[in-house]
């Protein structure tokens, strides 16, 4: 049987399934759905050369990876390659196929410094290792069972503090869109990240099938969005916190705790029975909110670096 590498097909239905079939077997806390993967496809910044490829043997996607430029940092020739192999379909040479055919597109773009997510299991990291790629920051997936745990209950927001939704923002994102930015770029990170580009970030956040404006709640103080919680949810039982944050000079007071507790108490009530996250080991005021909220950790990643040249 022969594994072969190619590029993901947008307008081939079976290809956007094949691939979220790949992550969601290797990576089930990740949300992704066949629809958000042909968005990504069709709206990601030119900037980040974004090139999901494929590994097919035999008419079947076996392996599957992301690949492209990060962009939005503000260290240059940075770029991502997170490679995943269907867990029944490993030891076929795919992993490595796809992990090569990514570096070489790269280096052609002139990245010099690549990042992968790696799963923190030995096998995993020994092919990381393998590869060249040395072992970083770590990050926690962490679940939590909305249908039978017990979440904390509902408070009322201190005097001059007002919870709303995204949805509420729908004619002028822009204040969602500046306290985002503020809180993404203190969040704990190899490359880090810098959001300028308003348009762009309409395109790539806002406007994303997985993302629910509804379920996604804003602590507004005197008008002005001062902590969120995002949240995404795949259409089906599943919902997942995409940043949670607070703006510098409203941080200590809970808003953040507050907006969170608000968004999972309606995601509950709206159907969804699972919900995800994700911290990086190193951010502990995250992770013991989390824990409060009834989160338990599920798996982790590592994040490797290669050096080019």
């Amino acid at each position: 049987m022969t594994v072969i590498v190619r590029e993901i097909r947008p307008e081939v239905r079976a290809d956007l399934e094949g691939f979220a079939a790949v992550r969601h077997s290797a990576l089930p806390f990740y949300l992704i759905t066949p629809d958000s993967l042909a968005y990504d496809l069709a709206h990601f910044h030119p900037d980040a050369r974004y090139r999901p490829l494929v590994a097919e043997e035999d008419g079947e996607i076996i392996g599957s990876a992301q690949v492209g430029l990060l962009h939005e940092s503000p260290e240059p020739n940075q770029a991502f390659v997170n490679v995943y192999v269907h867990p029944e379909r490993t030891h076929r040479g795919a992993g490595t196929l796809l992990l090569r055919a990514a570096e070489q597109y790269l280096a052609s773009h002139g990245a010099t410094r690549l990042l992968a997510w790696v799963l923190d299991e030995p096998g995993n990291r020994t092919f990381a290792e393998t590869h060249g790629y040395q072992g970083s920051r770590s990050s926690h997936f962490q679940r939590l069972d909305l249908a039978n745990g017990t979440l904390p209950p509902l408070r009322t927001p201190p005097p001059g503090v007002e919870l709303r939704t995204a949805a509420d923002f729908a004619d002028d994102p822009r204040p969602v869109f500046e306290l985002d930015a503020e809180t993404t770029s203190d969040e704990p990170s190899d490359a880090g990240a810098e959001l300028t580009d308003y348009e762009g970030w309409l395109e790539d956040t806002w406007r994303h099938p997985l993302v629910d404006h509804e379920l996604t709640t804003i602590a507004v103080v005197d008008g002005k969005p001062a902590a969120f919680s995002a949240a995404r949810t795949d259409g089906g039982t599943r919902y997942a916190t995409g940043m949670t944050g607070t703006a510098r000079a409203f941080r200590g007071q809970g808003l953040a705790k507050l907006a969170k507790n608000d968004s999972l108490h309606r995601a509950r009530a709206a159907g969804y029975t699972e919900a995800f996250t994700g911290n990086d080991t190193g951010n502990g005021p995250m992770l013991a909110i989390n824990k409060w909220f009834g989160y338990e950790i599920c798996a982790t990643e590592v994040r490797y670096v290669r050096e080019l040249g």
